[in-house]
């Protein structure tokens, strides 16, 4: 069976490693799984041969010790039996084997070994060497007993047995790496292929389809799921897969219910939207209907008195009319004048023409109309407006707005001035920029040090006809035009007392658009 290249035995690259994978990276984390094989088959053969020499090597050469030591005491008790000239002559012709005769110091053999083989004539005694071969000593029986004993020392050394151990050392060797290379190469052949990388080629191949977006080729098919842990990996990386696609599945049904739910939700925001604006103009109607029955209170004094100026001229012509007279009569027929003005903005429904504005030119305006109309020379108005300050506004009804707002200020300040004339009376204009709800917003107030606004009419103060001073100069449309023109500009108008009702402040919220913004997006705070 031919194998193939393990070039894709390996997976991809990782994108995002575990902060902990350095620490298991050694020699083999950069080697393809059959170069680490490799390696650990020649690493593996290594040891084997060092763990054979060291552990078979010492029993080797103590069998064939002892059959030196065997063969040497054997010729020892041959020669110990024979005259010299024999002995020398029988040793010369054994190769490996060495005889000397003579005294115990000439041999180098110590006193106590040398006594031990005197007391034991004829019988060999082992010499301990562990430099060389065996030797064996012998003593050699005497006629003189007084003469010191003689010994026969035999070293032998078998050649061929040494040799012979050697290459059976050597074959033994061969013949367990040989079983271990054809085990090796078994597993690499037969087993490996087919059973790790194979496996592993289709993981491969599978998580390249997830990769490319190929549905149909990302499950591992299970009749090539092996049943080892390989396969274990597989199946539960098949489960990871089916288990995100339903994820997916169910993410993407979300998604769509998601999406029908915002159509369906700015469907019924543009109808409520619409809702709102008929609801407006219904209020607006309604309003209009709760004037009219005011109205008749609010024209009758103004005709009546016209009405007896003109009976007396129509009486009497010739007597002409009075200054006194003519000065009321101016002053009523401006009461109507205004009056009808105030119901013609508040019942008008025309769209602002916005551009963009300087806020400060219009608060400055605005004074100066009060000033004249209002003869507030003894009432200071204080403009604290940046002069960078640019709304996108209609300029004219802006006007209006602090016109209204400035002369609710300069009467409240008049009213207070009567009764504590001591502290000098002050409207003041600030105006910051804000940030609500991810919106920037130009905050402008108005703030007067007069008596504050009565609790009782603080809630519905917008309203028509609403007003804390019933007077001439008062018809209680100025602030509910205002605020119909602050929110057709996409604001809020807010009023509230100072801290102590130490004079009241008028807070106008009005959307500071950016340039992909399209009017009319901005939708004001909640109050």
């Amino acid at each position: 069976m031919t194998t193939r290249s393990d070039a894709n035995t390996n997976a991809g690259p990782v994108p995002h490693e575990h902060p902990d994978a350095g620490a298991s990276r050694g020699l083999l984390a950069g080697m393809r799984i059959r170069k680490k094989l490799i390696f650990l088959h020649t690493a593996f053969s290594v040891v084997l041969a060092a763990i054979l020499l060291v552990a078979l090597r010492p029993a080797i050469a103590e069998v064939v010790e002892r059959a030196e030591r065997n063969e040497a005491r054997l010729f020892a008790r041959l020669l110990a039996t024979t005259d010299v000239s024999t002995r020398l002559a029988a040793a010369a012709s054994e190769p490996g084997i060495r005889v000397s005769v003579g005294s115990p110091e000439d041999l180098g053999i110590g006193p106590s070994l040398a006594t031990h083989a005197a007391g034991v004539p004829g019988e060999p005694v082992d010499l301990p060497d562990a430099s060389g071969p065996p030797r064996v000593a012998v003593a050699l029986s005497s006629a003189d007993p007084d003469t010191a004993p003689r010994l026969l020392l035999v070293e032998v050394r078998i050649e061929e047995a040494r040799r012979a151990v050697t290459r059976l050392y050597a074959l033994m060797i061969l013949a367990l790496l040989s079983v271990y290379a054809l085990v090796a190469i078994s597993l690499e052949v037969f087993v490996l292929p087919q059973q790790v990388y194979a496996p592993i080629r289709r993981m491969q191949a599978a998580d390249l389809a997830v990769r490319e977006g190929r549905s149909e080729y990302e499950m591992i098919p299970e009749q090539a799921i092996p049943a080892d842990e390989l396969g274990q990996i597989m199946r539960s990386r098949n489960e990871s897969i089916r288990t995100i696609r339903e994820k997916e599945h169910q993410l993407s049904s979300a998604l769509a219910q998601l999406e029908s739910v915002a159509t369906d939700l700015k469907r019924k925001n543009h109808l409520l939207e619409a809702a709102r604006r008929n609801l407006a103009d219904a209020d607006r109607l309604a309003s209009l209907g709760m004037m009219s029955a005011g109205i008749a209170h609010e024209l009758n004094t103004p005709l009546a008195v016209l009405k007896g100026m003109v009976e007396r001229l129509h009486a009497d012509p010739k007597a002409g009319v009075k200054a006194d007279d003519a000065a009321l009569m101016l002053r009523v027929v401006g009461r109507l004048e205004r009056l009808s003005e105030s119901l013609l903005d508040f019942a008008r429904v025309r769209p602002p023409s916005s551009r963009p504005v300087v806020l400060r030119s219009c608060v400055d305006e605005a004074a100066t109309l009060v000033r004249l109309d209002r003869d507030a020379r003894d009432i200071s108005i204080e403009c604290r407006v940046p002069p960078d300050l640019v709304v996108e506004c209609d300029h004219d009804r802006m006007v209006q707005v602090f016109v209204n707002l400035l002369r609710n200020g300069v009467d409240a300040v008049r009213t207070r001035l009567a009764s504590a004339p001591l502290i000098p009376g002050a409207v003041d204009v600030r105006a910051e920029v804000s940030r609500r709800e991810d919106t920037l917003w130009a905050s402008i107030t108005v703030t007067d040090n007069g008596p504050g606004i009565d609790p009782g009419v603080l809630s519905s103060l917008f309203e028509p006809f609403v007003s804390t001073r019933l007077d001439s100069r008062g018809t209680g449309l100025g602030l509910a035009v205002s605020e119909g023109i602050v929110r057709e500009h996409g604001g809020v108008l807010l009023a509230r007392n100072l801290p102590d009702r130490a004079g009241a402040e008028f807070e106008i919220l009005l959307p500071l658009r950016t340039s992909h913004d399209a009017p009319g997006t901005s939708h004001p705070p909640s109050t």
